[in-house]
């Protein structure tokens, strides 16, 4: 039942016949059949029949989600088992949002200090998408927001919390402006703008900032990188919205000023998320464990406050 489950999984994944029965390493017609005999336990219709894969049916979808428990558990039971006769072990698999990914290794370097010998994967993602995964049993792990949109089903902990800086050439603002050291949302909205793209929390954050002052912004351009919004805007091209987290790893410009979000102050409390199963997987456990210990909300602080100084005296 396990093998006929993985690759049932695997189908879902491929959406394709032959493709899922490749990433299983065994036929397609040894594929097909183990999933026919799992109908014929089942005694329900899991495919929607035709010349090629067109989706599952509606009993199917629920076979699917209690295969992706099943397997998930099973999973967690053999990491278990390591855990209690060898240590911790396995490939840990996390998820992040983009506007995080400069804090990644705030968090990996206690983890992979305590335990080398895991191997780690790091994946940008938008947070719908992190929480697929985290329901699908693909990630272990995720960094994300945790106050702004719900996250369901999951087991959270607080790492820092998230600011927003306009940054922009020096000749897209006044003298004045600069000179006051931070600027309004309502200024921001007027420029002409390079933001992430609607899929990502931080862009659906921004939207909202800007529909508090009374405006919709319609952005010149669109990205899912962090790190594009810093070359646009160096480029000349577009003025961005950017987490104060991005100073931190992009090179101050004399030509680019970086300067506080207000009116209104918004800040999102980004953490670790995993699954809430109990017990908790033990990658999950351990990358949360080495997390706490660390104090990264300090680190966090620390490195943007620091980055700042000479954004501050670009401002000059």
């Amino acid at each position: 039942m396990f093998r006929k489950f993985v690759y049932l999984l695997a189908l879902a994944r491929e959406k394709h016949f032959g493709r899922a029965a490749e990433s299983c390493h065994v036929s397609q017609p040894t594929l097909s059949n183990a999933i026919r005999q799992l109908e014929e336990e089942l005694q329900v219709p899991i495919v929607e029949r035709g010349q090629k894969f067109e989706g599952f049916t509606p009993e199917g979808l629920t076979v699917l989600e209690y295969a992706r428990r099943i397997v998930g558990e099973r999973d967690n039971l053999r990491h278990e088992l390591l855990a209690l006769a060898q240590g911790v072990t396995g490939h840990l698999r996390v998820g992040a949002i983009p506007s995080a990914l400069p804090v990644v290794p705030h968090v990996l370097a206690p983890f992979t200090t305590r335990f080398p010998h895991i191997r780690s994967t790091v994946v940008s993602l938008s947070s719908r998408e992190i929480q697929r995964g985290l329901d699908e049993f693909e990630l272990d792990a995720a960094i994300t927001y945790l106050d702004n949109e719900p996250l369901n089903n999951v087991r959270t902990l607080p790492l820092y919390t998230e600011r927003y800086h306009l940054l922009a050439r020096r000749d897209d603002l006044s003298d004045e402006r600069i000179a006051q050291g931070a600027v309004t949302w309502e200024t921001a909205a007027g420029l002409r703008l390079c933001l992430l793209t609607p899929d990502m929390q931080n862009r659906r954050i921004a939207d909202t900032a800007f529909r508090m002052t009374g405006r919709t912004v319609q952005p010149a351009m669109e990205t899912n990188s962090i790190v594009t919004l810093y070359t646009i805007v160096r480029a000349g091209s577009c003025a961005s919205i950017v987490p104060g987290q991005l100073l931190t790893f992009v090179p101050p410009h004399p030509d680019i000023v970086a300067l506080p979000l207000v009116d209104p102050e918004l800040s999102h409390v980004v953490g670790l998320a995993y699954a809430d199963r109990d017990p908790p997987p033990p990658l999950a456990k351990a990358l949360a464990v080495a997390a706490s210990d660390a104090d990264i909300a300090q680190r966090v602080a620390i490195g943007i406050a620091e980055a700042m100084i000479p954004w501050r005296v670009a401002i000059r």
